[in-house]
C-alpha cells in the first residue's frame, strides 16, 4: 500500500463535468469522493447508506422535506440513511468532498440520467 498525499484543488483540477462523483480515496467501508455540483440534483434517499458533504467551494443548499440548511465553504453536513434531500448549488459552482460507502448510488432510491452506477477513480 502507497501513502501519499492528496491534493483537493489539483484533483479538482482533473475534471469539470457536474454532477458525476469521483473516487479519491478509500477508509475502510467508505470512500471518498470529490464532486462539482450546479444548479438542483433529484429528491432522493439512501435506505443503507449516510452521506457526508463537505464544502470545499461555494455554497450548498440542503434541502430537506422539514427545512433548508446552507452549508458554507469549511462545513459540512451528514444526511442519515433514509432521510430525504435534494442538494442545489447556491453559487454558480460548488466543489463537494462526499464520505460515503462504496455501495453508494448517487441518485438513491431515484434513477435518472444523472445517475452513476460506475465512478471514475482519479
Amino acid at each position: 500500500m502507497t501513502i501519499d498525499k492528496v491534493s483537493l484543488e489539483e484533483k479538482f483540477g482533473c475534471f469539470s463535468d457536474y454532477w458525476s462523483p469521483k473516487i479519491v480515496g478509500d477508509v475502510n467501508d467508505a470512500q471518498i469522493k470529490l464532486v462539482k455540483i450546479k444548479g438542483e440534483f433529484t429528491w432522493h434517499h439512501h435506505d443503507h447508506e449516510d452521506e457526508l458533504f463537505l464544502v470545499v467551494k461555494g455554497r450548498l443548499l440542503m434541502q430537506l422535506r422539514d427545512r433548508n440548511i446552507i452549508v458554507d465553504e469549511g462545513e459540512f453536513i451528514i444526511i442519515p440513511k433514509g432521510t430525504e434531500h435534494c442538494p442545489a448549488a447556491l453559487s454558480d459552482e460548488v466543489h463537494i468532498v462526499l464520505m460515503e460507502p462504496g455501495t453508494t448510488l448517487n441518485t438513491g432510491n431515484f434513477r435518472n440520467e444523472r445517475t452513476r452506477a460506475a465512478l471514475e477513480r482519479i
